[in-house]
This record gives C-alpha cells, structure tokens and sequence, in this order.
C-alpha cells in the first residue's frame, strides 16, 4: 500500500481511496473501515491527538494540546473492589494533562474531521449535535478558522460556547430535539458548498475516538479486558472495536477483543431494549415508546439519538457481538450517585454521559459481570466543568438563525445561509 491509508468496505471487501468517502461506492449498508499502511502502534512525538497519527486518516496536524489521558486509578477502584482499573479521561483536568477546554472528548471527533476535510477540499462542515459535538466545533472552528455550521436544539444553544472568540460559525437552533436537528441538518446540506459532517460514517471521527483505546491500552501496558461507556449513538463503542482490532493485530498487546459495555440513560433506552430482544433493527413502537417524553425526563440527554448505527454492518450490534459485550440501562438517581462518588474518588467532575458511564461500572461489578482482578478500562467521555469555568474564559456563540421544528429549508432561510456561506468564501479568497 503506497497510501498512508485505504477505505475498505466491510459488506463487499472493496478497498478504494478516501476522497471525504462517507459510503460504499457499491451502495452497501456498511460503515467503511481504514486500513493503514502502518500496522504497529508508533506514537510520535506530536501535540494531543496527534501523537497517533499513523492511526488517524489525515496526512498533517494541528497544533492543538488536546487528547485523551490515561492513569491507573486508586480511590474509585478501591471503592468499586477493583484491582485494575485504567480511566482514560477527555476534558479539562491541568494537573493529569486534561487540555480539552471543552470539557468533552468529542474534541478527539472534531479535530481530525476538521483537518481530513481541510486535506480532502470538500467544503464547509455541517454538524448537528445535541451540544458536545457542537461545542467541539466550534472551538476547533475558533482556533482553525474553519468554517462550519452548527445545528442543534434551541434548548441546547446554551452549551455552544467556546475559550476563544469565534466569527466563522453559522449556529442554526432548531425548536425541537436532537433529532429534529439531524434532520434539518440534512437539508441544510442540499445547499452546494455545504457537506455533512457524516456521524458515525466518518471515519475521521471513529478513529479520533478510537484513540482513548490507544492511550489506555499504551498506559496499561496490555489492551483491556472490559471496556465501559455510556452511548447516545454508539459510536464511541465501534470506535472502541476498531481501534481493539488494530491493537490485536499489531501483536504487543494481547490476542482478545476487550468486552464492550455500553450504557444508556432511563427512560430513553433505544439499543438496550432491540439488544435484550436480540433485534436488528430499531423499532420505534418497541425500543423507544414515547420518545419526546422520555428523552425530555433524562439527566444525560447527549444519549438520546434516535437513529444510533445499531444494524448496519460494522454499527454498534456487530461491535456488542464480536466483543460478547453487555449494555446496561442506567437511572438518573444512579447516574447523579456515580457522579458524586467519581468526584469525591477521583476529584474532577463529570459530565452527565461520563456518570452513567460509571454507573454501568458499579452496577457490572456488583453482579458479577466483571471479574474484578482482570483489567477495566473506563471512558471518561466529559468533565472538569467547574474547573474550566475557573481558569478558562467563555463566549457563548450566538444563532445566527433560530428555526421551527419541520421546517422546510427554502425560501429566506435558504438565502441567508447561503448569504453567510459566500462571505465565508469571500473571507477565504482574501486570505
């Protein structure tokens, strides 16, 4: 292989270049895979994210600090009567090396999507977000000055903010939830010069994610045998089995998958309940009764997608089978109880997803589901809000346009947003 990297579709087996592919030429259903020409893990001597570069689908990087870190716990794993338990921590923690000003690893998304796009010249990024994601962006667009536009629910405008003074984002609130999002998002991107993000079927984004694996596993020495963390989409999960797979492939690291344990938030329960009734797909009358008023009584509410990656090939069942994980529905009361306990153990704060995370721990452990000499590698996916309201200043990035739930991408709403997509050209020709 002469590439840094192929594509590779795991329905057909084709292999093809990446030009900013999000689907299978082929037309099958079926997240693509890379294949990098580097099969040992080499970390290089690079800032945050990019110290695994070989293993990242962009040929540069950016000079940003911000990746995950990883240490061997002692006041939780005490608590929970564990022997070996790795925690692997993206957000904002100085004193461990926590440098996402963020406060979430949805920064290990956004910064290699950012610069693979910038690489590939595709356009401006559209993503929908229910606020972490979003929040990544923008602070990525803020300190690359790539342009993106943002669409999230009205209710979720407040955690658009940024450490830095932004002026290339084009914030789109939608008066509904996250998956009202997703869809005008969609029909933003009918709009020429304007691309989708693409989830779960951007493999810029599965192998940024995919790196907590890689510093877990490097910290620890060997891969993990169980792997835990709460799931909106579930994309976090598949990342986490790919970038296992490579591990098991170089050979240093251990020959078996680690288990997946995958969490979600009662009462929006979507995979838990089609995996517990072995289904392929999601069936809404089944898997999420009720949807607006469960999603609305959550205390993570960046868990409720309505449309997770769960049957397709290579999505988030393929991940739980090949790994025989577990998933886990978590309560709010013993969501906020695991965030306490974290913070008095561990002396960060989380963010809500990163409690029910460790929920789903104590819960497994306490049935018997985790043998507690073996080793845990805990996701961390957000904290270390009260800390960065401390130390780091924030500017809440304003809507540039505020939209009705269904509502159709035409008329002035088309030519606003396509007003802002020229200036943005304007600015990019004089610089």
């Amino acid at each position: 292989m002469r590439e840094k990297y192929l594509l590779r579709c795991p329905g057909c087996g084709r292999s093809f270049p990446d030009h900013y592919t999000l689907d299978c030429p082929s037309g099958c259903d079926a997240l693509l895979r890379t294949v990098y020409a580097e099969r040992r893990l080499t970390p290089r001597n690079l800032p945050g994210i990019f110290r695994y570069k070989d293993w990242l689908p962009v040929e540069g990087h950016l000079p940003l600090d911000a990746g995950p870190v990883s240490y061997e716990s002692v006041g939780l794993a005490r608590e929970l009567g564990l022997s070996n338990l790795t925690v692997t921590f993206s957000g904002y923690w100085p004193e461990r090396g926590g440098g996402m000003e963020t406060c979430s690893f949805k920064e290990l998304e956004a910064q290699p999507t950012v610069l693979r796009l910038r690489e590939k010249g595709a356009g401006v990024l559209q993503v929908s977000s229910a606020g972490n994601t979003g929040r990544a962006f923008c602070q990525i667009s803020g300190l690359t000055g790539a342009p993106v536009v943002v669409v999230v629910p009205t209710a979720a405008a407040g955690r658009l903010w940024t450490t830095i003074p932004t002026a290339n984002v084009c914030l789109i609130t939608v008066d509904g939830d996250y998956s009202d999002s997703i869809t005008f998002g969609r029909e933003v991107c009918s709009l020429h010069g304007i691309v989708p993000e693409g989830g779960a079927k951007n493999v810029a984004r599965r192998d940024g994610m995919g790196t907590v694996v890689l510093d877990g596993t490097l910290a620890a020495g060997r891969l993990p045998d169980y792997y835990f963390q709460a799931v909106g989409s579930g994309t976090g999960g598949i990342a986490a089995w790919e970038a296992a797979g490579r591990l098991v492939a170089d050979g240093r690291f251990g020959s078996r998958l680690p288990e997946l344990h995958l969490s979600q938030n009662l009462p929006f329960v979507p995979m838990v309940r089609a995996w517990e009734a072995g289904r392929g797909v999601i069936v809404p009358a089944e898997d999420m009764p009720d949807a607006e008023a469960s999603i609305a009584r959550v205390y993570a509410d960046v868990l409720t997608n309505r449309h997770p990656p769960w049957g397709i090939r290579g999505g988030v069942r393929d991940a739980l089978a090949a790994s025989g994980g577990r998933m886990y529905a978590v309560a709010n009361e013993d969501a906020r109880s695991a965030g306490r306990l974290f913070a008095e153990t561990e002396e960060i704060d989380l963010d809500p997803a990163a409690a029910v995370a460790v929920a789903s721990l104590a819960r497994a452990v306490e049935e018997g589901f985790v043998d507690p000499e073996k080793r845990v590698l805990l996701n961390v996916t957000g904290g270390g809000y009260e800390r960065a309201a401390e130390d780091l200043d924030r500017y809440l990035v304003e809507p540039f346009l505020r939209v009705a739930a269904g509502a159709a991408f035409d008329g002035n709403l088309r030519q606003e947003v396509a007003a802002w997509l020229a200036e943005q050209a304007e600015v990019a020709a004089r610089a």
